[in-house]
């Protein structure tokens, strides 16, 4: 009988022996892959649908909130949605094999610096079973082998999807262990798998703060992440009052549990006290909580006094903060004390103080006069992603193909030696 680190070590090992294979295949196939997994995927909806019910009815014993319970749910949208990204994944430029630079050096050596996969990722995330097919599209596609642990609030959407997927790969003569899942919940496995950096070459985690630095403390390879999307908009003085509205309200309540859902509001005092009644009766209207400075209350007392703590905190939830401020300096001040490097906004018609916020922001991206919901992968026409990065060493923002891949050199010669 083998133990949890056996079992660990011999999923590794099978991802290592299918990553050797796999760097190899041909885009004929991997898109094949592919276009195949969408079709099974579509006409699974029933089992898909019958899993995942059984994952919503236990979540409120794993302590899933509303957004969290959002972000678990399968529908047939979702489901069609899922098969849609599948397609379009085949549908984008194979990364692997293209050259990013070349030159012919004076001697006649021919030197090609070419994009290669990067071999296996150990995937963790929580509660988002589309993220299961995502991953797994983006890592076939990439030429990489991947290790999925999901979260046991997922566990039964989770492996059925990852059956329809891994059933499908012998058929385009792709490794069975390309896509492995891990089917134990215990948290030990995870240990065992941050340790084996002599088979695993990088580990995304995706999910709650915990989570990650537990991984960047005990990771043996590299780690790319974002601890959390503490996402910021300021209204600037200038900004429409009527776009405003419209901006924020699709930033904070279209998705409120997703990392690019925006948490804090900052507003140009010239602006706020025109608009700031008005918007937070909106808001209000559209379920949001409101948690703002004494300015921000003096015009609407029925908010809740905010705290630094409020500032800092990614709500996943509809819960806004505000705060009132003379003008973009200080609503870069506040990003860069309480910002997670995400994605922070700001809302203007004049185009100097818009520049010299893009200038400044040190975040991943920076968006003018437009919701922070667009700071994603498939907004921002790469297609799926397998997270969004707030690292700046190797990918920064939605990570997708070509942030799956490094590079190596291939030296051409005619019987060189160096002299």
């Amino acid at each position: 009988m083998t133990n949890l680190a056996d079992d660990c070590r011999a999923m590794a090992e099978q991802a290592r022996a299918a990553a050797c294979l796999l760097s190899g295949a041909s885009t004929t196939s991997k898109n094949a892959w592919l276009r195949s997994c969408a079709e099974v995927v579509r006409r699974a909806e029933t089992e898909l649908l019958a899993a995942n019910e059984l994952d919503v009815v236990a979540a409120p014993s794993y302590g899933l909130n509303a957004a969290g319970i959002d972000r678990l749910t399968l529908t047939p949208k979702r489901i069609e949605a899922m098969a849609e990204g599948l397609l379009q994944v085949a549908a984008l430029p194979d990364p692997i094999g293209e050259v990013r630079e070349g030159h012919t050096r004076p001697n006649g050596l021919q030197v090609l610096k070419v994009s290669v996969p990067l071999g296996v990722i150990f995937f963790l995330y929580e509660s988002r079973p589309n993220v299961t097919v995502d991953a797994a599209a983006l890592c076939v596609k990439s030429g990489n082998a991947v290790i999925l642990r999901g979260g046991k609030e997922a566990r039964h959407t989770n492996a059925a999807l990852h059956r329809l997927l891994q059933q499908e790969l012998p058929k385009f003569g792709l490794p069975e262990d390309t896509v492995q899942l891990v089917s134990n919940t215990d948290r030990d496995a995870v240990g065992h798998f941050l340790k084996m950096d002599d088979c695993i070459d990088l580990t995304i985690p995706r999910g709650g703060e915990s989570l990650i630095r537990r991984v960047c403390a005990e990771a043996t390879m590299p780690v790319l992440k974002h601890f959390n999307g503490n996402c910021h908009i300021y209204v600037d003085k200038s900004a429409d009052f009527e776009q405003a509205v419209e901006i924020i309200i699709n930033a904070k309540c279209q998705r409120p549990g997703v990392c690019n859902a925006v948490e804090t509001i900052l507003l140009h005092q010239g602006w706020a006290g025109k608009y700031w009644p008005a918007l937070a009766t909106a808001l209000v209207a559209a379920g949001v909580e409101l948690r703002a400075c004494d300015a921000c209350r003096k015009l609407f007392p029925e908010a809740k006094p905010a705290t630094d703590e409020d500032y800092a905190t990614e709500y996943l939830d509809l819960i806004l903060a505000v705060k009132m401020v003379s003008g973009v300096q200080e609503a870069m001040d506040h990003i860069q004390r309480f910002g997670s490097k995400h994605t922070d906004a700001i809302l203007t018609k004049d185009m100097t103080t818009a520049r010299r916020f893009t200038q400044r922001v040190d975040s991943a991206a920076v968006v003018v006069n437009a919701s922070t919901r667009f700071n994603d992968g498939f907004e921002l026409g790469l297609g799926a992603e397998i997270g969004i990065s707030t690292d700046k060493f190797h990918a920064r923002g939605p990570c997708g193909l070509k942030e799956l891949t490094t590079y190596k050199y291939i030296l051409t010669g005619d019987g060189h030696v160096r002299q």
